[in-house]
């Protein structure tokens, strides 16, 4: 039986990008994100959210946190 990994996804929020992989969190601070008292992102917006508040490409901040899951 082999186990299906779980993708990061624009839908998903930051909370459960944080249970999803251990290092999440180091993919957001390596965008600037949620890494100062400035720029703090909320738990509860979505990756998607939070990219268009940002100005981050989504589509990249989602490889990189899928690129974890390689």
């Amino acid at each position: 039986m082999t186990q299906e990994k779980r993708q990061f996804s624009a839908d998903m929020s930051v909370g459960e990008a944080m249970q999803t992989h251990p290092e999440a969190g180091l993919v957001f601070s390596s965008y600037h994100l949620g890494g100062c008292s400035h720029c703090s992102i909320n738990e509860l917006e979505t990756i998607e959210q939070v990219c268009m508040g940002y100005g981050v490409p989504v589509d990249q901040l989602l490889d990189s946190l899928n690129n974890l899951l390689d």
